[in-house]
C-alpha cells in the first residue's frame, strides 16, 4: 500500500524511511531515491542508502524529502509528537506522509505484544481521529485518508522465522502457515456477518495536499509476506481461483503464497 505514494515520485525527489529497520517497503523500480532510517543499524537492509540517527532528531536539511513513510513504527517513538515535529521541518510542501499504525484494542495487536512481551510499542493507539488530529497539527499536512487494516497474523507464520520461537506461540498453534490462513479466513467472515473487528489490525493515514488516496479496506492480506491487495484488482488480474469446497484463493502478487478470498465490499464502512 505504500507504493501507492512512493511510485508517484520522480527521479529527483526523496522519501525517507523512518524507523524501517532493514525497510518497510521494496524500492526496486522505483525512480526516487530512498534512504532508510532507524536508531538501530540492521545486520542487513535493503541495499539502499541507510542512515542511523534518532528520529526526534533527524539529522537531514530542512527541507529534504518529498515523502515520509512510517510504516508501523509511530507506536515505537517514545515522543511522537516531537517525531512528528521534526518531520514537519524535513518534509517539503506539498509532500506526502504515510502513517500506518497498529489499534492497540484488537486481538492482532494484542497477540503481538503479549507473544513479544510488549513487542516494543509504547504508544498504544485506539483512537483513529485522535491520531489524525495530533499529525495534522505537528506537521501542518492535511488530512487525506484513512484505510482499515486487515491482519494476517504473518508475525506467528512459522515460515518468516526459521529461528527460535517464544514458548507461547506453541499456545495459539505454534506458527502454522495452514492453520493461519483457515483462521483468518474465518475471522474475515464472522467480522463480514456480525459487524466485528477480530481480523483487524489498525490503520493507514494519508496526508498531503496533493494526494489521491482510496480509503476503502483490502481484506485479502497474505499469510506470509503480510502485503495487502484489493480485492477489485486481484479479480481483474486473475489471481483467484474457485476451490473445491467452495471458497476461493488467490495467489499474492508479492510472494506467489496462495490465500483464501474475500471481497472488499463486505468491510465498507468498518473503522
Amino acid at each position: 500500500m505504500v507504493q501507492e505514494i512512493v511510485r508517484r515520485l520522480g527521479a529527483h525527489q526523496r522519501v525517507l524511511d523512518l524507523g524501517c529497520a532493514t525497510g518497510s517497503f521494496q524500492s526496486d523500480g522505483l525512480a526516487a531515491t530512498v534512504i532508510r532510517a532507524d536508531l538501530d543499524t540492521p545486520a542487513r537492509h535493503m541495499g539502499d542508502r541507510f542512515v542511523q540517527c534518532d528520529a526526534r532528531q533527524l539529522p537531514f536539511a530542512e527541507p529534504a524529502f518529498d515523502a515520509v513513510i512510517l510504516n508501523h513504527s509511530l507506536e515505537h517513538f517514545e515522543n511522537p509528537a516531537n517525531v512528528l515535529s521534526e518531520i514537519r521541518r524535513v518534509i517539503r510542501k506539498p509532500g506526502y506522509l504515510w502513517i500506518a499504525v497498529p489499534d492497540a484494542s484488537t486481538m492482532t495487536d494484542r497477540l503481538y505484544r503479549w507473544l513479544g512481551r510488549g513487542g516494543g510499542h509504547v504508544n498504544l493507539f485506539t483512537d483513529v481521529d485522535a491520531l489524525v488530529r495530533l499529525v495534522q497539527e505537528q506537521t501542518g499536512l492535511p488530512h487525506v485518508g484513512t484505510r482499515l487494516l486487515f491482519s494476517s497474523l504473518a508475525f506467528m507464520n512459522r515460515q518468516n522465522n526459521k529461528g527460535r520461537k517464544p514458548r507461547r506461540i506453541y499456545l495459539v498453534g505454534g506458527g502454522s502457515e495452514r492453520l493461519l490462513r483457515l483462521s483468518i479466513f474465518l475471522f474475515r467472515k464472522i467480522d463480514a456477518l456480525f459487524g466485528t473487528r477480530i481480523s483487524v489490525y489498525g490503520w493507514a493515514c494519508c496526508f498531503g495536499s496533493t494526494v489521491e488516496f482510496d480509503p476503502r479496506p483490502w481484506s485479502n492480506v497474505c499469510v506470509r509476506c503480510g502485503s495487502g491487495h484489493a480485492s477489485d484488482e486481484l479479480l481483474k488480474s486473475g489471481r483467484t481461483r474457485r476451490g473445491v469446497l467452495g471458497p476461493r484463493y488467490f495467489c499474492c502478487p508479492s510472494c506467489g503464497v496462495e490465500n483464501y478470498f474475500t471481497n472488499d465490499s463486505a468491510y465498507l464502512g468498518m473503522r
